[in-house]
């Protein structure tokens, strides 16, 4: 399965608010320009977010965005399947353009076996996991590239 800069910047923009406290608000611009995304590309993808019950967003000028739960509760498979739609978790993830049910590829099968299961750790893996683990991978480079 591969993954769309969209979804890149969905996990980096709900990354940044799962380290606000719970209901606060942060600007959209904010975010966008703290983390190099175009604020406009973001904006669609938080609507998608705030439309499947992942954000909530503010009113007015500086329209900024929470979440909707805590970190905990929202796991990789709501996110991909908010900013990918569900279809996406259901494709070939080595030849999604030329592999259907219909029309398989020559591993399909085999690869159809494990979809289920890569389905339950994307359910089992939260924003706060991803948070976590990304912030380990950070120091880690860190480190590696210390002289």
């Amino acid at each position: 399965m591969r993954l769309t800069r969209e979804s890149e910047y969905a996990l980096i923009g709900l990354a940044a608010l799962a380290g606000r406290p719970p209901g606060v608000e942060e600007p959209l611009a904010t975010i966008a320009e703290s983390h190099g995304i175009p604020r406009e590309f973001l904006s669609k993808i938080f609507q998608k977010l705030a439309r499947h019950g992942l954000l909530i967003s503010g009113r007015g000028r500086g329209r900024g965005y929470a979440l909707a739960r805590r970190p905990e509760e929202i796991s990789m498979c709501d996110v991909l399947e908010a900013v990918e739609g569900p279809e996406k978790l259901q494709e070939c993830i080595l030849w999604h353009e030329h592999c259907a049910d219909d029309d398989p590829c020559p591993l399909h099968h085999c690869l159809k076996e494990i979809r289920p299961a890569l389905l339950d750790l994307l359910k089992d893996v939260t924003l706060a996991d991803y948070v976590a683990d990304s912030a380990h991978l950070e120091l880690h480079l860190r480190r590696k590239a210390r002289p």
